[in-house]
């Protein structure tokens, strides 16, 4: 276990303080989608179930007021479902970015060693090149798993919601 975590930091290192931070957003990024899951699965469904209980129980469906009790209900269910949803979005914007960013400043290091040595270090040059290419290549690898996740998240969070509007409709 503590080669492979050798490995990673040896991973990071090559990507430098970019590949760090978008080690950070990552680690931002999953929780809060395992977060949404979590709360989508385990959470919702009980809290569904409640909803639908209280409207049951209640005698009017009808009036004006039940309808407006019944959008204030379903208003806040969707808003706690949504809930962290721009962020996650903004953090997996995010990725490609700092994944260019890390392109940006490996090619300064390229140029860096080119005018003080010219093209005759290719060892250093080299490491400019890959301080270069491994944050990008991070930033949309994470983009895009994210991106999968986040449709199946948002599919799945309108679906139970659709759900939750059918339970509680007008009589």
């Amino acid at each position: 276990m503590s080669e492979a975590l050798w490995l990673l930091r040896d991973f990071l290192d090559s990507g430098g303080w970019v590949l760090w931070t978008i080690l950070c957003f990552t680690i931002v990024l999953w929780t809060l989608m395992v977060e949404r899951l979590w709360y989508l699965w385990r959470i919702f469904p009980k809290r569904s179930a409640s909803l639908q209980n209280r409207w049951l129980r209640r005698a009017d469906h009808s009036s004006a007021a039940a309808r407006h009790i019944r959008e204030a209900w379903l208003s806040v269910a969707r808003q706690r479902l949504n809930r962290f949803m721009p962020m996650i979005r903004v953090l997996i914007a995010m990725c490609p970015l700092l994944g260019l960013l890390g392109t940006v400043s490996g090619m300064i290091q390229v140029f860096d060693v080119l005018s003080i040595s010219g093209t005759g270090n290719p060892r250093a040059m080299a490491a400019g090149v890959s301080r270069a290419t491994v944050p990008t290549m991070a930033g949309m690898v994470i983009a895009i798993s994210g991106l999968f996740c986040l449709a199946r998240l948002d599919a799945a969070s309108r679906l139970a919601m659709q759900r939750l509007t059918d339970r509680l409709r007008h009589e």
